[in-house]
């Protein structure tokens, strides 16, 4: 932990009902002591720093107005929630935040009763949220529950927030709506949304006015419920009329009030106290900047949503430099979809808020007409590329995998059906560190494995990502690259493209104890598993698949023909991959070998580095040297390597097993 002292009223805070203890003069000085313990503690170990700054006085706010965990509050994006982590009992354990056996860097409500909903994708909170307020509607126990929705970050961006704001004016609710609009997702808020947010403007006097009034005509009876929302829209429309500007939430029969400095802490314990208890939906617009209080991260937004360690008093970032270190293989899609664009004019890229991380930056820089930053919005990417690949241009759509999850609908519908040439690129495939379990991307070979018309396929190093793309640029219909986050494996990966040939894998290696079939970059793994198991005498074989989708046929003919003992292995789902394509092969072509399967389990990993994760999952080369070991072992202890040819009945009762 930081060597700092904690400042004396943060340090008695272990929960909301100590702070609601305070004067609500001490909440500045609580932000200020809250803010800083932030920036000391990620300063030494790395986090969302950003979004949590920017939210510091929202959060001691919403925990003085609210007896949480009672009040429910939902937070969307959840790298918002560091103050909120410490306010709510984690305080001395926020030094091991995104570490592994540490504490969530999102909320989680198996962390604590205080997380009321998971929050690691964005947009779901008003959903979530209005769910919880008409369960406490039909609850008589909590009839007088608030339920709060924090949606920021550039989470209403995405389409599914609408749909939750359409459903909330359509149903008898209490809930508040926060938006914390700090004109930032990561890199920059993009669209009319975001330009239209920034410029709402409203009257705090009519409001005070407006609902004086509301409540005289309540008790006269003038006004009832289904009175309420055609008088709503009237008020909206007419507050548009005088502002002169349009409101956005006019129609959706939401009560809006704002935008307000969420920077001024007693003006936000004032306001909610005001709306708090309104009945029917609302939604208070505050108006924050990411970064607040650190004047590196104010300035350089981007750079300081995630830094990494950095010295707090200088603001300088302590990013190591390896100038021997691989490239990254988010670096070398980057670099490689300008020389396709600089190729061919038809080549554009689209992404979906994430311009900086996956490094379609080089693109947009390059040619900045045809790169498309599409906000947080997963599925409107995919259908986006598909239109245009419709009308003869060729985009490569690059979606992180765990988010692509949310657009698996339009990879189906409007992508696969119509055999478009879309280049879907799934970055962050497999385990990706510190983010953790709604961050992993666990399960993207498992969803498209089965889907008509996909060619999936995963490099194995940064030069057959360049061809992977090359192929995927030249191949006909939808085509699926799933690579890691972080550094790959080669120096010099600047090779000239090739095309390799789809559904053929490589044999690496021969060998005649075991056959190993990898995927992707944990090949690289593997293949030190199995150097290191030739030194003691144990001979594997070695194959590269390459493609899950057209997996190759004659590798596996003849690893069933030759082989006793196979093992497959995969940074994916187990479930439903490149070990269950082996394993309904070998079956449906009648060979019989013993198959062990090594990839993520059914189960759901936590946090840690890649590195931590992958032992723990037995991903690395150790783990994966172990499993061969015990695999091969009777086999070795028999003198018996022959394969499990079809036909031989020695062999014809050998179990499939994972």
């Amino acid at each position: 932990m930081s060597s700092n002292v904690q400042e004396q009223l943060l340090k008695s805070i272990d929960s909301p009902a100590d702070l609601r203890e305070l004067p609500v003069g001490k909440l500045e000085q609580v932000c200020a002591e809250l803010r800083r313990y932030i920036i000391d503690i990620l300063s030494e170990n790395p986090g969302h720093l950003g979004a949590s700054l920017g939210t510091v006085e929202l959060t001691v706010a919403l925990h003085y107005v609210f007896h949480t965990p009672g009040d429910r509050i939902v937070w969307d994006v959840g790298h918002q929630a560091y103050g909120h982590k410490i306010l709510t009992g984690r305080r001395e354990a926020f030094h091991t935040l995104r570490q592994v056996d540490g504490i969530s860097g999102f909320p989680n409500p198996e962390e604590s009763e205080y997380d009321a909903f998971i929050a690691g994708h964005a947009s779901n909170s008003i959903s979530a949220a209005l769910g919880m307020s008409v369960a406490s509607r039909l609850g008589p126990e909590a009839a007088d529950r608030h339920v709060i929705a924090v949606i920021g970050d550039g989470a209403m961006t995405g389409g599914l927030a609408y749909e939750g704001l359409n459903n909330a004016s359509s149903n008898p609710n209490n809930l508040l709506i926060v938006l914390n609009d700090n004109d930032m997702a990561i890199d920059r808020n993009v669209g009319g949304l975001s330009r239209h947010l920034v410029n709402i403007t409203t009257s705090g006097a009519y409001n005070r006015i407006r609902f004086n009034i509301y409540q005289k005509l309540v008790k006269m009876n003038i006004i009832s419920g289904r009175r309420r929302e055609n008088i709503l829209r009237f008020n909206n429309s007419l507050k548009a009329l005088i502002s002169r500007q349009h409101n956005l939430f006019e129609g959706f029969s939401i009560r809006y009030f704002g935008p307000v400095d969420g920077h001024d802490v007693v003006d936000l314990v004032r306001k909610l106290n005001d709306i708090k208890d309104m009945k029917g939906p609302k939604l208070l617009h505050i108006k924050t900047k990411k970064g607040k209080g650190f004047r590196p991260a104010e300035t350089s937004v981007v750079e300081w949503h995630a830094p990494g360690k950095f010295n707090k008093e200088t603001g300088q970032r302590l990013v190591p430099l390896d100038r021997n270190a691989p490239q990254s293989y988010q670096d070398v899609f980057g670099h490689t979809l300008v020389e396709l664009a600089e190729r061919d004019s038809r080549v554009v890229g689209v992404t979906p808020a994430m311009p900086t991380g996956c490094s379609m930056n080089f693109l947009m820089k390059a040619f900045p007409d045809r790169a498309f930053d599409v906000g947080i919005a997963e599925g409107h990417a995919v259908t986006f590329a598909a239109g245009m690949a419709k009308e003869g241009l060729i985009p490569f759509c690059n979606v992180y995998s765990s988010f692509a999850q949310r657009a698996y609908d339009q990879i189906i519908h409007d992508v696969a059906i119509q055999k478009l040439h879309v280049v879907l690129c799934l970055d962050r495939a497999g385990l990706v560190g510190e983010d953790g379990v709604t961050h992993h991307g666990a399960f993207d070979m498992a969803f498209l494995r089965p889907v008509p018309g996909l060619t999936v396929a995963s490099p194995l190093n940064e030069v057959d990502l360049r061809n992977l793309m090359y192929t995927g640029y030249s191949h006909p219909g939808p085509f699926v690259i799933r690579y890691p986050r972080g550094k790959g494996e080669l120096k010099d990966w600047q090779n000239e493209m090739e095309i390799l040939p789809v559904g053929k894998g490589r044999k690496l290696c021969g060998g005649d104890r075991l056959a190993l079939l990898s995927i992707g970059p944990v090949g690289n793994e593997a293949a030190k598993a199995v150097e290191a198991l030739a030194k003691e005498g144990c001979s594997v074989a070695h194959y590269d698949m390459i493609y899950l989708k057209p997996v190759d046929t004659a590798i596996l003919h003849e690893v069933g023909r030759q082989f006793r003992h196979v093992m497959t292995v995969e940074n994916g789902s187990i479930a439903g991959g490149l070990g269950s394509a082996v394993v309904e092969f070998m079956a449906e072509n009648g060979y019989t070998p013993q198959v062990k399967r090594i990839g993520i389990k059914d189960e759901f990993v936590g946090h840690g580095t890649i590195p931590e994760l992958h032992r723990r999952c037995g991903l690395d080369a150790a783990g994966i040297a172990a499993a061969i070991r015990e695999l091969t072992l009777p086999a070795a202890r028999d003198g018996d390597a022959s394969g499990a040819k079809r036909g031989h009945s020695e062999f014809s009762f050998i179990p499939i097993r994972p």
